[in-house]
């Protein structure tokens, strides 16, 4: 007898005969067809005990069919593939009460793996349709195999209050990652604030986070709300959490653990809705055993982990990044450009430390900096060389030289502009674009040394710090 009856929808017969065979293998009994309209009289009339279809067909968006599917059979699980991988179709696949997405191509072991674990309990899954439009900015970006398990895990966790703990190098999309899940969750009409730890002295984080009380301290003239209190019925993103002091991690821990907390200098227990997303660039296991941080802590939010990759592990999604940098960039007012095929691979070969941020700061200074419509190689081999490269040495730069290689700097991304100069309104755009080079060129004259550094730039020094925090600055050091 057949393990259950499957309903096969996808207009590429190629598909069709794919997932036949596997199914049939599996025990299944499988029905075919090419179009949603067979698919739904199918529906309609009782048959089938799973649903297998693509999004896209000859006469109807699978996404469209979906909400008629669930009022009418729903418990009826309906898995949906596509090959337009991007998060937004994973996210519509979850809020239409798609019992699992795939993206194209898929394991077929994997198939199999969700077709019994979706009859074995099949679930009722509410659509929370949003309207048209509402997903004009797509916040993630990327369709690699490591970036669309990422949209599956997010799709999952949107109409949850899970605690989420996003892990991964700086520049890799953390925040972004955080915002994704408020703002299309079921929070997203409340507030979302975000708090970085490593930005905070440590003696006032808990005053930030939980508010203070007039008199609580020295200073505390008036009562001050905390980051708890102005996210109430929203998210609260903790970033770098490694970075939070004992201290307040053990006020964190009652929060988790009871739902409440007391202000700095307060004594009544203040009830909170709030949900918690936490980021760390460090290994916070390591943390726990040099003592650093508390393993029922990391417990506690370590709910649903999300690891986010480093972009040199999704390499493949880099074109799709830069046309979407770029795409930015004119929204902003500055020129469209494109890369031609030598400049992309010589992208695709660097390291990327900075990971996407850094892709983003490059290619918002190609379309502010370059005039040409097609950015070459040579242009993108200027630009990824070694500050010293950059600026003609041979070596890092010295304190004496400092001036003539920050000189060199400007002189060759300003050339190609009439008379060396560039169009108006490019000024603030110029100045922070140039503050990573500069900054890097000067600790590399110092050979790291933040305090000959700050004195060099006359900035003050937890001022550098900060800037080399950041924008996420690597800091020279010399050998030995």
């Amino acid at each position: 007898m057949p393990a259950g009856s499957i309903l096969v929808a996808d207009d590429d017969a190629a598909i069709r005969t794919v997932l036949n065979q596997a199914l049939s293998r599996a025990g299944y009994e499988v029905r075919l067809t090419g179009n949603a309209t067979t698919l739904w009289r199918w529906i309609s009339q009782g048959d089938g005990d799973l649903v297998i279809t693509d999004v896209v067909m000859p006469d109807e968006n699978a996404f469209d069919l979906l909400p008629r599917i669930k009022k009418m059979r729903p418990n009826l699980p309906v898995i949906v593939m596509s090959a337009q991988n991007t998060f937004m179709t994973a996210i519509r696949a979850s809020e239409r009460g798609a019992y699992e997405y795939l993206p194209k191509p898929f394991d077929l072991k994997e198939l199999i793996g969700i077709v019994g674990r979706a009859l074995a309990e099949p679930k009722e899954r509410v659509a929370t349709l949003h309207e048209e439009g509402e997903f004009d900015s797509i916040p993630l970006v990327g369709r690699s195999p490591a970036m669309q398990e990422i949209y599956r895990v997010l799709a999952r966790l949107m109409q949850t209050d899970l605690t989420v703990m996003i892990s991964g190098e700086s520049g890799t999309g953390k925040e972004l990652v955080a915002r994704a899940l408020h703002d299309y969750g079921k929070r997203r009409n409340g507030p979302f604030v975000a708090v970085n730890m490593a930005a905070i002295p440590r003696d006032l984080i808990e005053s930030e986070l939980f508010g203070h009380e007039r008199g609580a301290f020295t200073g505390a003239n008036t009562r001050a709300s905390g980051r708890f209190e102005q996210a109430e019925g929203g998210t609260l993103f903790l970033d770098e959490i490694g970075d939070m002091p004992m201290e307040a991690q053990t006020r964190l821990l009652r929060v988790l653990q009871q739902g409440e907390y007391t202000t700095v200098g307060g004594r009544t227990p203040i009830k909170t809705d709030v949900r918690i997303v936490a980021a760390s660039n460090k290994d916070l296991r390591i943390l726990i055993q040099q003592g650093l941080f508390r393993e029922d802590l990391f417990f506690r939010l370590n709910v649903v982990p999300l690891r986010l990759p480093p972009l040199r592990e999704r390499i493949e999604d880099l074109p799709d990044l830069v046309r979407h940098f770029f795409s930015l960039a004119e929204k902003d007012g500055l020129p469209p450009k494109k890369l031609d095929t030598q400049a992309l691979e010589r992208m695709k070969q660097h390291r990327w430390p900075g990971n996407v941020r850094e892709l983003e700061n490059l290619a918002r200074r190609l379309a502010a900096l370059y005039p040409q419509d097609v950015i070459t190689q040579s242009v993108i081999d200027g630009e990824l060389a070694p500050p010293a490269v950059v600026a003609g040495q041979a070596a890092p730069a010295t304190v004496d030289n400092l001036g003539d290689a920050v000189e060199t700097y400007l002189a060759t991304h300003f050339a190609g502009f009439p008379n060396g100069v560039p169009p108006p309104g490019l000024y603030h755009r110029i100045l922070r674009e140039i503050e990573v080079p500069l900054l890097t060129v000067a600790l590399a004259a110092t050979r790291g040394n933040q305090i000959r550094a700050a004195d060099l730039l006359g900035l003050n020094r937890n001022t550098l710090r900060k800037k080399i925090r950041d924008l996420d600055i690597q800091v020279y050091r010399s050998g030995g």
